[in-house]
């Protein structure tokens, strides 16, 4: 069994943090842009993200195509950057790998991140769509054994699948999970997972963390009430969404906390900034076509900050939907205040350096 993630990084998970998906920087060429790929994470770390998540759904899955080849630099690239900003701050960074695939891929990459020095895995079941609930949970505790896992309940439309009550309840008996992203964008399969958590009686060892894009300040705001007088809340989020204007994700979490310890002063103003966080969420991750465009959607914000040099994705069929780019020029428009601008150029010189 490996070891439980060490209890500064519990703590931390526990405290509640805000995790960017880290984003893939490509050449026009669609080869690794090294130094843009470093200037992301720095950019992360500066804008007070307390962990990073790398080859997830934002990275993109097909780094792991063996033409592709990127799996491995990649994660290495951004635990190096980590590393050095840790050691510059004497802050420890939530440093969290994507794992998927079939249960020896799992455990292959398992295994790499936490040889590398990633301290927990994201586990997705998209690979498991045809397994049994049984199967799935047999997978989890293989892949458990190598890393902490970060279990993950991914959307149906974007290759998740519907998990039961009855399956989150048995997951959380699994010894070495330390945190779970709530991520169907459904509000009776968020409270599945919630209730199961509440029930497990695990809660205080295991750390909720939404990834329901389309309700994200809902989810932080909300104290969920359960049987016995039990009250379970997200401590943060682990986001695609926030892969950008992520200055602005870091104010948004400290200014729910404060609401929490204030009686819900300035609850009002959230509840304003939910909705539109959602109109924004809804544009970027491109919710009118199916998500097609969802990844592009946040290259062509770090495009325009300077981030990214373009909007290339490795799949040169991976493009912004119709009429995406105008609703994104809307969004920023309307909204102005979501944007971190003038934070990434202030900065993005010494990340580029």
């Amino acid at each position: 069994m490996a070891t439980n993630v060490d209890q500064g990084i519990g703590d931390k998970l526990r405290d509640g943090v805000v995790i960017p998906a880290h984003p893939l920087a490509l050449t026009e060429n669609r080869k690794l842009d090294e130094r843009r790929q470093v200037a992301l994470t720095r950019y992360y770390c500066d804008a007070g993200a307390g962990g990073i998540a790398v080859g997830v759904h934002t990275t993109q899955f097909a780094i792991r195509d063996p033409r592709v080849g990127l799996f491995a630099p990649v994660l290495k690239l951004a635990v190096e950057t980590m590393r050095e900003r840790e050691q510059g701050s004497g802050q420890r960074l939530i440093k969290i790998a994507g794992v998927c695939g079939l249960t020896e891929q799992a455990v292959g990459e398992a295994e790499f991140a936490r040889a590398i020095g990633y301290d927990i895995g994201l586990l997705s079941l998209a690979a498991l769509r045809q397994a049994t609930e049984d199967e799935l949970i047999a997978h989890c505790r293989q892949v458990a054994e190598t890393i902490p896992l970060f279990g993950f309940y991914l959307q149906p439309a974007v290759g998740g699948r519907l998990l039961s009550y009855e399956f989150w309840r048995e997951f959380f008996e699994i010894e070495n999970i330390v945190a779970v992203k709530i991520a169907p964008f459904n509000r009776y399969q968020t409270l599945d997972v919630i209730r199961a958590l509440g029930d497990s009686g695990r809660h205080g060892e295991i750390s909720l963390y939404t990834g329901n894009d389309d309700n994200i300040v809902a989810d932080l705001l909300t104290e969920f009430r359960l049987a016995g007088g039990l009250k379970l809340q997200f401590a943060g989020g682990l986001l695609g969404h926030w892969a950008v204007w992520t200055r602005r994700a870091v104010e948004l979490l400290e200014a729910v906390n404060a609401c929490k310890r204030d009686g819900g002063n300035g609850m009002f103003e959230l509840l304003a900034r939910s909705a539109e966080t959602t109109d924004a969420n809804a544009v970027l991750f491109d919710a009118r076509n199916q998500f097609a465009g969802c990844i592009a959607g946040l290259h062509e914000i770090l495009r325009r900050q300077g981030l990214l040099q373009g909007r290339w994705c490795i799949d040169q069929d991976e493009e912004l939907s119709p009429g995406q780019m105008e609703e994104i020029d809307r969004i920023c428009l309307d909204y102005p205040h979501l944007s971190d601008d003038e934070f990434v150029a202030e900065n993005l010189a010494r990340w580029l350096s």
